[in-house]
């Protein structure tokens, strides 16, 4: 109770009880993740995940790594309920077991955003700098730069400038 008194308090929040109860850099530490890079312990991480520094994982959020690796890189933010999946059993499951399980790396460059309730598909390349607008389905590679959003993602914007000088152009309707 003394530290969910002490989160209410000092940070005006209530967690649910296995977020509030457990150290999330503490958990990242064990993980082997980088430097001052925090996840909650809802999160849930199967396989081959590696995080860089300075990234936090949400509250919710499955990184499955056992289909060939997940890599995030520093400095990202993947919000609330993101799913980052390495395999799938969709043809698998439509063969009626005759195809076996897709499987594909992911990576997830350096200042990236992901934003809520997104779904990474296996085997996409996200590229630094970039957003994942919520509730997307990434299913193709995003390059360096990139605003991505939709369902399948598509091209949004761009991320331009650097550091306290960025910002993101979004592309004219068409």
């Amino acid at each position: 109770m003394a530290n969910e008194e002490r989160l209410t308090r000092d940070l005006q929040r209530s967690l649910p009880f296995q977020d509030g109860m457990f150290d999330r850099w503490e958990r990242a530490r064990r993980l082997g993740f980088g430097e001052r890079t925090s996840i909650y312990n809802s999160a849930t991480v199967f396989g081959d995940v590696r995080v860089g520094t300075d990234s936090w994982i949400g509250p919710n959020t499955m990184l499955d790594g056992s289909g060939g690796g997940l890599s995030i890189g520093s400095f990202c933010s993947i919000a609330s309920g993101v799913h980052v999946y390495t395999h799938d059993t969709v043809l698998w499951a439509l063969s009626g077991g005759a195809l076996g399980r897709a499987e594909g790396p992911v990576s997830i460059g350096d200042c990236v955003y992901i934003g809520s309730q997104c779904v990474i598909a296996a085997g996409v390349k996200i590229g630094s700098r970039c957003v994942v607008g919520a509730n997307s389905f990434v299913n193709d590679d995003v390059p360096d730069g990139t605003v991505v959003g939709g369902s399948p993602a598509r091209k949004i914007g761009t991320v331009v400038g650097e550091s306290d000088k960025v910002c993101i152009v979004f592309d004219s309707a068409r």
